[in-house]
């Protein structure tokens, strides 16, 4: 399934988006990680991805994007709000 969003993407240039749950790591507290959670998709989904982004809830109605795996971007994040209107910039 990988391999054939990625020759969509290709063939008409346009960006393909995949989630991927997190789940709670109950092993990972051993190693005192500060957030131990995992990925369900495992290394599969993070090796065919080109740019990963973590989504998360910030305060209130805020959500924070962070760019945490990019070739050519740095790590960066940005704090939105989602309204009636779509995508807005957060008054937070």
């Amino acid at each position: 399934m990988m391999s054939r969003l990625q020759k969509i993407a290709e063939e008409y240039n346009v960006a393909v988006f995949i989630t991927n749950q997190m789940t709670a790591d109950p092993g990972a507290g051993m190693t005192f990680q500060a957030d131990p959670k995992k990925p369900i998709g495992g290394h599969i989904l993070a090796h065919a991805s080109t740019t990963r982004i973590m989504l998360k809830k910030g305060r209130g109605e805020s959500r924070i994007a962070k760019i945490y795996d990019s070739p050519d971007m740095p790590e960066n994040e940005a704090t939105f709000a989602i309204s009636n209107g779509g995508v807005i910039d957060s008054k937070e």
